[in-house]
């Protein structure tokens, strides 16, 4: 059923197999109320774009607003599938979902920072670092993201690219302040990062909200993990490789990270020297539009293809994606369909901008 915000309720939503269960106030999505009290549900751009928080419902009754066919299709929903961010409930809900623990629910904090410096690693990647109020410091799992909220109140969404523990950071023997790392790529006329590429400078004050997002590593498992990145996709893959460095981590993990052309790989030295570091990880870039003066001479084509030419069998492993909701949406298809990987082992966070969220 799809029509406008269910205003009845409050309604009270359960999900299994867990049994957890929240309320949701009138007029509230499915995933706010979730987030709202704690409970991890999977999600990733909370606008009905990317298809992350897409769940089976088991009974009740729910409204969408418009959303994105390849988030979730009419064939989907007759089915009985449910966008959380989407859906208003007409009625209590039993849902069947895969949750993420209790204790990833790290309170969501709206805060100012500071830009603390600018670094332009391509003509279109700016590293960005922020510094957060030192007496308030976020809690968050490497993988998830934060939220700009702009003046007029829209937001732009970027995966925060250092682990906790780098959060900690000092200059010239200052004391140390917490510091969040984000790489922001340039969308041409994008009003955000327009600004972030012309007219941002050190000191600027904005404002940010976050933890958001269920990406991150899965630490009760020890398959063998396949990481797949496009373009500034790296950006959480980075803060999971620190992570994983960090704790200990050895198991065997593969990095796939594509871009167009090599400069679009532009940490291409800070992963090679952790692989110098890290015996257990492997670095497979892979380059679509290569010149002739690129003279590049390692993989060519599609980054997920890639993973497929290497593991045309994934039942055993899990697979982390990030990029390009094409890229993201391809391999999942690709490797539950043809490599054998459990849908419960893929793990995505599409990256979506204002021009995605209204595509479809």
């Amino acid at each position: 059923m799809t029509s406008a915000t269910a205003q009845a309720g409050p309604f009270q939503v359960t999900v299994q197999p867990s049994g957890r269960s929240f309320s949701v106030e009138p007029g509230e999505t499915v995933l706010a109320g979730a987030i709202r009290q704690g409970v991890g549900l999977p999600y990733g751009c909370k606008d009905g774009a990317c298809g992350s928080c897409k769940c089976k419902k088991l009974e009740g009754e729910v409204s969408h607003r418009a959303h994105q066919s390849k988030a979730m299709n009419a064939a989907e929903e007759a089915a009985g599938y449910v966008l959380t961010c989407s859906a208003f409930p007409g009625s209590d809900l039993v849902l069947e979902s895969r949750q993420v623990t209790d204790e990833s629910a790290f309170p969501i904090r709206k805060m100012p920072s500071r830009v603390q410096a600018l670094d332009k690693r391509s003509h279109d990647v700016m590293i960005v670092r922020m510094q957060l109020p030192a007496n308030d410091t976020m809690r968050y799992h490497a993988g998830q993201y934060v939220e700009f909220i702009l003046r007029d109140g829209d937001r732009r969404s970027y995966s925060m690219a250092n682990a906790p523990h780098t959060l900690m950071r000092a200059e010239g023997g200052a004391p140390p302040v917490p510091v969040i790392e984000l790489h922001i790529r340039h969308m041409p006329g994008g009003k955000f990062t327009d600004h972030v590429f012309t007219a941002m400078k050190e000191k600027e004050i904005l404002r940010l909200e976050g933890p958001y997002g269920s990406f991150f590593l899965r630490e009760d498992s020890d398959k063998p993990l396949i990481l797949l990145a496009s373009g500034t996709g790296f950006a959480p893959i980075k803060a999971v490789i620190e992570h994983m460095q960090f704790k200990g981590i050895a198991r065997p993990a593969t990095l796939y990270w594509g871009g167009r052309r090599p400069q679009d790989l532009y940490l291409d030295d800070w992963i090679r020297a952790r692989c110098q570091e890290m015996p257990h990880l492997r670095y497979v870039p892979v380059i679509s539009n290569a010149l002739p003066e690129d003279n590049w001479t390692g993989r060519t084509g599609f980054v997920h293809r890639a993973v497929l030419e290497d593991h045309p069998d994934l039942s055993g492993h899990q697979v982390y994606a990030c990029g390009a909701p094409i890229v993201v949406e391809s391999a999942r298809e690709d490797y539950c369909a043809r490599a054998g990987l459990s849908p419960d082992e893929f793990f995505a966070d599409a990256f979506t901008s204002e021009a995605d969220k209204h595509r479809d």
